[in-house]
């Protein structure tokens, strides 16, 4: 490769481009009961799937993948139960 070649692409790397999004906002990065659930559920799903490949087992395998369907669906009815991020049941009662 020339030397004008990767000095071109440096350049057009370099540029930065305006989105719009305000990135000093704080996003909570899912610090809540459901998005904790979620994970825990679907790491115990993934480490099922995994044994089950390992041992070659169809059925145990497709059980694993079940329940990390399962940490999604509970997850995702906790978060709309009010266990998300700002949700109703973590407000700060003052207490």
């Amino acid at each position: 490769m020339s030397k004008a070649t990767v000095s071109a692409s440096k350049s057009a790397a370099a540029e930065t481009v305006n989105t719009g999004v305000d990135h000093s906002a704080d996003l909570g990065h899912g610090n809540s009961p459901a998005a904790w659930t979620c994970v825990i559920v679907m790491l115990i799903g993934a480490l099922i799937a995994s044994i089950a490949f390992v041992i070659a087992s169809t059925p145990i395998f497709i059980a694993g993948a079940v329940v990390m369907v399962i940490g999604l669906i509970a997850g995702w009815i906790m978060r709309k139960a009010g266990y998300g991020v700002d949700g109703s049941k973590l407000k700060n009662s003052g207490h």
